[in-house]
């Protein structure tokens, strides 16, 4: 039995790595892609922030309405469902007639945490730059608020970091 149970395995273990492109020919490749293309999730706009986490450094689909391509450099766009939001960033320019069109965006999942030591760090470099001149009063004063807002949300969250989530544009649909 055990005899039989490792052959199996074996034989599993040659078909998998054929099918994914190890030995097969070009054709064979391109039906992997396709197939595995096809197998990537789509998330709505709405359920991107709670599922996020489980697609970090990985490819999804996501599906909502354009809100906004960012002015400045159109490298950014704002995407909305319901009451949520999602920032989608490019190396290349978006274009502006998006804006209002559903659209479906395939892009990597990116996480930025901040946690205990971005805060320090932050709070540092908005004291070097209040003392040598280059933040205003009123700039300085909401770094600070926004910091002691950061370390109450973790505290409260009883964790050690805060996560943002964003998409790393690769296409669009």
């Amino acid at each position: 039995m055990k005899k039989m149970y490792s052959l199996m395995t074996v034989l599993f273990l040659l078909t998998y790595a054929c099918s994914n492109g190890k030995g097969g020919t070009d054709e064979n490749s391109d039906s992997t892609k396709n197939a595995q293309l096809s197998e990537i999730q789509t998330l709505s706009v709405s359920n991107f922030d709670s599922l996020a986490k489980n697609f970090v450094d990985k490819q999804i689909k996501v599906k909502g309405i354009v809100d906004h391509v960012c002015r400045e450099g159109g490298k950014k766009l704002f995407m909305v469902d319901n009451n949520s939001s999602l920032h989608v960033e490019s190396d290349v320019r978006f274009n502006d007639s998006l804006t209002g069109s559903e659209i479906v965006v395939t892009g990597i999942v990116r996480e930025f945490r901040v946690d205990e030591a971005y805060c320090l760090k932050m709070e540092e470099d908005n004291i070097k730059s209040h003392a040598k001149g280059q933040t205003e009063k009123e700039l300085f004063e909401q770094k600070k608020e926004m910091i002691a807002e950061y370390r109450d949300s973790m505290k409260a969250a009883n964790t050690d970091h805060l996560s943002f989530y964003s998409l790393e544009f690769v296409s669009l649909k």
